[in-house]
């Protein structure tokens, strides 16, 4: 992976540089432990799992951004207790920092304890609230997604742009299933009902920030999913954006650091999804 090209065209070194060096080496070093992982722990749900590699990467990520900003703030998942209220509470008590990093060190570890390709490494820079720099590393198929705000998103130094599918009945569409068993996974299971027969096919593949990085690159139309966390979303909510994509709540509020039901698309099938999920009482 060439990781100067990436940076230096979505605007030079500083945060963004760091950013995919951080993303570069934590996903070549899970990938070398796939299939090797020794401690699988359940954290809220069975659908909610942790390694030691989980850890390690967060570990590793969090030493090489704090070497390079130690006044810097960072919320990482492995670092917050398990449960959507104590996530929650986390952002809320960092959300205001100047620089705050926002890492997910494995989304889809239920993907990586499986040996299911479809994992990722995300990291998100937010100034003040708004995320500047969002960077998601694939390590199976070596594919950097990277966005720096204004200054568009790329993958493999191509410059990304959503799809111009105009109709839910056109798209292929992604979401997930919740950890949460109680309030969100219902409330999606419904809104899978809802939506399936309107779309031309509808994806689960069981990471958030590779289906928003999908989104931005075109290869999906729209992904909706409940009960997601701030380290979810924060990097592929920048990639959309930055490909002309949209970002909101999923009852159609604006997206902040603090969305939990998030609807992302290329922003032509933005308002039918929307519609769709709330003919449903599916989205909030």
């Amino acid at each position: 992976m060439n990781d100067q090209n990436n940076a230096s065209v979505v605007g030079g070194k500083s945060f963004t540089a760091v950013a995919i060096n951080c993303a570069s080496k934590a996903g070549e070093w899970i990938q070398t432990k796939l299939g090797n992982y020794a401690s699988l722990d359940i954290k809220y749900s069975s659908h909610d799992l942790v390694t030691e590699v989980d850890k390690g990467s967060e570990r590793l990520i969090k030493k090489l951004i704090m070497t390079h900003f130690p006044h810097h703030s960072f919320l990482g998942e492995e670092g917050v207790e398990p449960g959507p209220e104590a996530s929650a509470r986390a952002l809320e008590d960092i959300r205001d920092a100047e620089y705050l990093w926002i890492v997910d060190p494995i989304d889809g570890t239920t993907n990586f304890v499986h040996g299911f390709p479809f994992f990722c490494v995300s990291i998100a820079l937010a100034h003040n609230g708004e995320v500047i720099v969002g960077v998601v590393y694939d390590p199976m198929k070596d594919e950097l997604f990277v966005a720096e705000k204004g200054k568009g998103a790329y993958v493999h130094g191509k410059r990304m742009q959503v799809s111009k599918d105009e109709t839910l009945r056109a798209s292929l569409v992604a979401t997930g299933l919740p950890a949460d068993h109680h309030y969100a996974l219902p409330l999606n299971l419904k809104g899978i009902q809802a939506v399936a027969p309107q779309v031309r096919n509808l994806r689960i593949a069981g990471s958030a920030a590779l289906h928003m990085a999908y989104v931005a690159a075109g290869r999906l139309s729209g992904f909706w999913e409940i009960g997601l966390s701030s380290w979810d979303l924060a990097a592929g909510s920048l990639l959309v954006q930055e490909s002309g994509g949209i970002v909101t709540s999923a009852s159609g509020q604006p997206y902040d650091l603090g969305v939990r039901n998030v609807t992302a698309t290329n922003g032509l099938i933005q308002e039918e999804l929307i519609a769709a999920l709330a003919e449903a009482k599916a989205n909030d």
